[in-house]
């Protein structure tokens, strides 16, 4: 078979040059044609590499902050045998005896290194020249210099990402891990999305040469030489910084944006890691933890996991509800415990923003249900057919929020979430006449609802904006333009920007007195907080900790989402979280007022 398929090629290559001769060069460069006794000549098509190499773009925040950039990089190469004395080896390069043990265990074997060597480490230039001077001392130590990514913050991991090139250890290191998550964590950030411009291209020329090497025109177009652009981000690096120091530890996410624009100025995974950890030479220890740890530091929780939202999805259905005239911002319902048990004791809920103050499991329940069962203008009665046109136009009007599917955010992967479908219940009850009563879990936000982070911090920046967004993006600026053009295209939900307006003074409400989440309120500065907390009910442990908000109510300029898994309630663990990114960005500081809850917060994030 392959001795047929090269015989093939053989034939294919000799009719192509045959075809390529047939021509004089005068012919093919535009000369004169050749004449009866002109000899013909034979030419070659070549393609010849431009000696320039372009540079690799840096990778800048919003303030034009070096994040990423390609600088030469010193690794140190310690031999296998035999064993070197770690203290003197310290005392050579400037670090105490604990520093040595560290950067050694993080270290560990590592896949790449030269035969006979078993551990590398990076020095600085200062360090190196340590060495060097005392050389002769050591004639075991070797050294080596390459131009590598180096990262100027350890904040930002999944946003920076990696060169695929430099991260193959750390995908040979994942596939021997075992734990099939090899293809699952293979997220680059914006290093791989945009890698193509970043990297640039190299120059080629294409002429046509005769035997003597001589050039008669072109075959093809030449190939531009295009240095490697720079990218500037949305995130803000401070803020980025701050906000992987509430989260540190804990398993769950945290996405601040701006609502004006869908620029993400912070994005933070957690448990989180250094962003060189993936490339790192000496940190293949520190990856092999990372890829066995039960709380899986190296999913990309924000885009590539979606969970129940909770009771942060009473905004939606209250939207939609509004809309469609199954309620009104007048709308009053009893808090009936039968329906379904309400977490906590409040006052009757008179109207959607006191529903939405007190976050009345017993309001939604009923909102929900006139939604389902008795929408105005559907058709007539609670019928079979009557809850099945009313679901699907329920889902029709949510979907227009960016929910089930993806908002086509600028990294390699993201999950689209889910919103069940009359079809889905079908099966999944085994009938076609389901009831409202088997589905209300739609109502709190829970059951089959699933949202990823992206989305949750998206659906605060609609609200906002009442009723419209742009799609949130990392990258503001490629080179000395702008960012791409789909991010400039503003989306619009189904939802009347009055129904959204009726929404926030129930969710200013959520952070005043008697509200969910009173003890996160920022009046005390002057910034007042809109928002809606949510626990999300967990079978197999605490509940989940949720929370949307934006601020200023009146001009919004951020808009953040928080989810802790088994945080607790979404007042106490992820509200708190939200509203001091909120201040942070705002104003620049905490005020001395909650540095309490700030060194509380961040010890808690530490394990402490």
């Amino acid at each position: 078979m392959r001795t047929a398929y090269n015989r093939c090629r053989q034939g294919l290559l000799a009719l192509f040059l045959g075809l390529v001769a047939c021509s004089s060069p005068d012919q093919q460069a535009g000369g004169p044609a050749a004449g009866p006794g002109d000899v013909r000549v034979r030419y070659t098509a070549r393609r010849v590499l431009l000696p320039d190499v372009p540079q690799r773009g840096r990778i800048l925040d919003r303030h034009d902050s070096v994040l990423v950039a390609t600088r030469p990089q010193y690794l140190l190469q310690l031999p296998r045998r035999p064993p070197l004395d770690t203290l003197k080896l310290g005392e050579l390069l400037g670090w105490d005896s604990t520093t040595v043990r560290r950067r050694i265990a993080e270290a560990l074997p590592y896949p790449d290194a030269r035969p006979g060597y078993a551990v590398q480490l990076r020095l600085s230039p200062a360090e190196l020249e340590r060495v060097r001077r005392d050389s002769a001392n050591w004639p075991a130590l070797s050294w080596t210099e390459r131009r590598r990514r180096v990262y100027t913050t350890p904040a930002g991991a999944p946003v920076l990402g990696y060169l695929a090139a430099e991260a193959q250890p750390f995908f040979r290191q994942a596939k021997r891990s075992g734990r099939g998550r090899f293809y699952r964590l293979r997220n680059g950030g914006v290093e791989a999305y945009y890698n193509g411009l970043l990297s640039g291209h190299r120059g080629y020329l294409h002429p046509l040469v005769d035997q003597q090497g001589r050039q008669h025109g072109s075959w093809a177009k030449d190939t531009l030489f295009q240095q490697g652009q720079d990218l500037h981000l949305t995130i803000d690096a401070k803020l980025q910084a701050y906000a992987e120091k509430l989260m540190g530890n804990r398993r769950g996410y945290l996405v601040a944006l701006d609502p004006r624009t869908g620029e993400i100025l912070a994005y933070v995974s957690a448990p989180v890691y250094p962003a060189a950890t993936i490339t790192a030479p000496d940190q293949a220890g520190v990856r092999a933890e990372l890829l066995e740890h039960e709380d899986l530091p190296l999913l990309n929780r924000p885009a590539m996991l979606a969970n129940p939202p909770g009771s942060v999805f009473k905004l939606v259905n209250a939207a939609v509800a509004l809309q469609l005239s199954a309620i009104t911002p007048a709308t009053s319902f009893r808090c009936d415990q039968s329906l379904v048990s309400c977490v906590h004791h409040h006052p009757k809920a008179t109207s959607l923003a006191k529903g939405l103050k007190y976050s009345c499991n017993p309001y939604f329940y009923q909102v929900m249900r006139n939604l389902i069962e008795c929408v105005p203008d559907s058709l007539a009665g609670d019928t079979v057919a009557a809850r099945h046109a009313n679901l699907a136009q329920w889902r029709r009007y949510v979907r227009s929020f960016g929910l089930d599917a993806t908002l086509g955010v600028d990294m390699p992967r993201e999950a689209p979430g889910f919103l069940p479908t009359p079809a889905y219940y079908d099966k999944a009850r085994r009938t076609r006449s389901w009831s409202y009563r088997s589905i209300y879990s739609l109502s709190l936000g829970q059951g089959e609802i699933n949202l990823t982070g992206l989305q949750m911090a998206n659906l605060a920046a609609i609200v906002a904006n009442r009723g419209w967004y742009y799609p949130p993006h990392l990258v503001r600026g490629i080179g000395a333009g702008g960012p791409l053009p789909r991010f400039r295209q503003k989306h619009r939900t189904l939802v009347d920007s009055a129904h959204f307006a009726a929404l926030v003074p129930g969710m200013v409400a959520v952070l005043q007195r008697g509200g969910t989440a009173d003890a996160s309120s920022l009046a005390d500065v002057g910034i007042t907080v809109a928002g809606k907390t949510g626990t999300v009910q967990n079978d197999e442990g605490d509940d989940h900790a949720a929370f949307v908000g934006f601020a200023p109510a009146d001009h919004p300029k951020i808009a953040v989402a928080v989810y802790l898994e088994n945080g607790g309630f979404g007042a106490t663990a992820a509200a708190p979280c939200a509203v001091m990114v909120m201040e942070k960005h705002l104003r620049g500081y905490i005020a001395p007022k909650r540095k309490h809850w700030e060194k509380r917060i961040q010890r808690r994030a530490r394990g402490e």
